[in-house]
C-alpha cells in the first residue's frame, strides 16, 4: 500500500483534471480537506500538481525523447505518472534520485509493476540530463518557440503575448516566467463589512495598489473568518483594480434629462458627479458571475447612494453572485438574462461594467491547464459576443455615462482591437485615458487603455478600457 499521500493526492488530482476537464484549484482543495493531509505533505502535493500542470507541454517533449514509443500511445495514467516524475527530477529541490524513487512506487500502487518498470527506465534518462540541458538540446532554433519550451507555453500564446508587449525579447521572457510563479491567495474587504486591517490581523498582508486588497501568502483562506461569511473573498488585485477605476472615472450630466430637457454641460469648479448625486444613481454589472466584481460594485454603489444591478445569463452563476452580494448593504438586485438583450424596467445607467467573456489568458499562473487546452479558434469564437456584449452596454450606458470593458486576456483579438471595432462604428462615444485612474501605478504604458502583466504589476494581466457616452 503507497504511503506517499502526497503524490497519491497530486496523482488523483492529474486524473481529475485530465479525465473530467477538471480545473486543479476546484479539484485540490477538496482531496487535500478529505484526505486530512498535513501542512507539509498538503504544500507538496500543491507542488506537484500546479507545477507538472504548468510545464506539461515542456515535460511531454522531454519524455517523447526518452520513449521508444510516441507519448500518446501510453495509458493516461502512465503519462500522469511520468509527468510528475519529469516534473520533479527537472524543476524541483528534490534529488533526481529520490524523484526516480518515489515515482516508481506511485506507479507501482496506481498502474501495476509492469508499467512501473517502464517508468524507472525513462525517469533515468529524464533525470540525467536538467532541464536547461534538455531545453538547449531540444529547442528549435526560432527565439518565440525556443521561449515557449523553456517557460512551458504554447507557441500562438507566446506570440500573442509578444504582440501585447511590443516584441521585447526579454520583457516577454521575463512576462512567460511570472506566468509560471505560483501567486499568492488575493482578498477582497468589501466594502462596508470588512476592513483590510482585519485581513491583516488574521494573516494577510496589504496588496501594492488596491485599498481594498490584501494577499494571503500561503494556507486556506477559509480559515479567515471575514471569507466564511462573506464579508471578504478571493480576488485578485488587478480584478480589484479595473473596478475600483470605473467607479472612479468621473461621469458627467448628459445632454439631456430623460424627459427631454437640455443639461448643461459642466463647468470648470463645478462638483464632480463621480462623487455621487442623484444623477450617479444607476450602475450595472453586465456579466456578474461568478460575483466577485459584483460584490465590490455593490459595496461602492451603497456608498454613494447608488444601486447595482447585476446581470448573469446562466442560473447557476447567478447564484453565486446572490451569495457574493448578500449583506451587501444598499439597493441591488441579480438579474437572469442574456447582456445582450434589452433590460426590462432598468437604466439608462451611470456606469456599466462589461467583465467580458474571455479566454483567460491573463490568468495563466493561477490555472496552469488552462494554457494547454486554450486553441486560436477559441479567440476567433469569442470576439463576435465581446463585440455584441460591448455594443449593449454603451446602450445601456446613459448620455455621459461611463462603461468599462474588461477582459482578463491581454491577447489584442480580445482587448483593443474589439474596442476599436465597435468605436469605428459609432460616433457617440470617447475613449477616455483609463491611467488617470489608476494613479499610482508605473508602467501603463501610452494609453489610453491599461493592460496589467504579472510581471510588471504582479497582477493578473487584466485589460481595461474606459469609455463614456457623449
Amino acid at each position: 500500500m503507497l504511503r506517499d499521500v502526497a503524490r497519491s493526492t497530486a496523482f488523483d488530482a492529474l486524473r481529475a483534471v485530465d479525465e473530467r476537464d477538471a480545473y486543479a484549484n476546484l479539484v485540490l482543495p477538496g482531496l487535500l480537506r478529505d484526505r486530512g493531509l498535513g501542512e507539509r505533505d498538503a504544500a507538496l502535493a500543491t507542488e506537484l500538481v500546479y507545477g507538472t500542470l504548468r510545464g506539461l507541454g515542456t515535460y511531454d517533449v522531454v519524455l517523447g525523447e526518452c520513449l521508444d514509443r510516441p507519448l500518446d500511445r501510453l495509458d493516461a495514467p502512465i503519462r500522469d505518472v511520468l509527468r510528475l516524475g519529469a516534473h520533479q527530477a527537472l524543476n524541483t529541490r528534490i534529488p533526481a534520485h529520490a524523484a526516480v524513487a518515489a515515482t516508481v512506487d506511485l506507479a507501482r500502487a496506481k498502474v501495476g509493476p509492469g508499467p512501473a518498470k517502464l517508468v524507472n527506465a525513462v525517469l533515468r534518462r529524464v533525470s540525467a540530463t536538467d532541464l536547461d540541458g534538455w531545453v538547449e538540446r531540444l529547442a528549435p532554433t526560432d527565439p518565440v518557440d525556443r521561449l515557449a519550451l523553456r517557460h512551458a507555453h504554447p507557441s500562438w500564446i507566446v506570440r500573442a503575448f509578444q504582440d501585447a508587449l511590443g516584441g521585447d525579447e526579454a520583457e516577454l521572457a521575463a512576462c512567460l516566467a511570472a506566468d509560471n510563479e505560483r501567486p499568492g491567495v488575493t482578498l477582497v474587504a468589501r466594502p462596508g463589512r470588512c476592513s483590510v486591517e482585519e485581513l491583516v490581523t488574521a494573516g494577510a498582508r496589504p496588496t501594492r495598489w488596491s485599498p481594498f486588497g490584501a494577499v494571503l501568502a500561503d494556507g486556506n483562506p477559509g480559515r479567515i473568518a471575514a471569507i466564511r461569511e462573506q464579508r471578504a473573498g478571493v480576488q485578485d488585485e488587478g480584478s480589484q483594480l479595473v473596478t475600483l477605476a470605473l467607479a472612479a472615472a468621473p461621469v458627467v450630466p448628459g445632454r439631456v434629462e430623460p424627459d427631454g430637457s437640455p443639461v448643461r454641460e459642466p463647468a470648470p469648479g463645478d462638483p464632480d458627479t463621480s462623487a455621487g448625486t442623484a444623477r450617479d444613481a444607476q450602475w450595472l454589472d453586465l456579466c456578474a458571475g461568478p460575483g466577485g466584481k459584483a460584490a465590490l460594485l455593490a459595496g461602492l454603489a451603497a456608498d454613494r447612494g447608488a444601486s447595482l444591478v447585476a446581470v448573469e445569463q446562466h442560473k447557476h452563476r447567478a447564484r453565486l453572485v446572490e451569495r457574493a452580494l448578500a449583506g451587501a448593504g444598499g439597493d441591488h438586485r441579480v438579474i437572469v438574462a442574456d447582456g445582450r438583450d434589452p433590460l426590462p424596467d432598468t437604466g439608462p445607467f451611470d456606469r456599466v461594467l462589461l467583465d467580458a467573456p474571455c479566454s483567460g489568458l491573463g490568468a495563466l499562473r493561477r490555472r496552469p491547464e488552462a494554457r494547454w487546452r486554450r486553441r486560436p479558434a477559441d479567440i476567433a469564437a469569442l470576439r463576435p459576443l465581446q463585440v455584441e456584449l460591448l455594443e449593449a452596454a454603451l446602450t445601456a450606458a446613459r448620455p455621459g455615462g461611463v462603461v468599462a470593458y474588461v477582459t482578463c486576456s491581454p491577447h489584442l483579438a480580445e482587448t483593443a482591437t474589439v474596442v476599436g471595432d465597435v468605436l469605428g462604428g459609432r460616433n457617440d462615444v470617447e475613449r477616455m485615458d483609463a491611467r488617470r485612474y489608476l494613479p499610482d501605478m508605473p508602467d501603463l504604458g501610452e494609453g489610453p487603455d491599461v493592460q496589467l502583466w504579472p510581471h510588471r504589476h504582479g497582477t493578473d494581466a487584466m485589460y481595461l478600457a474606459l469609455l463614456r457616452r457623449r
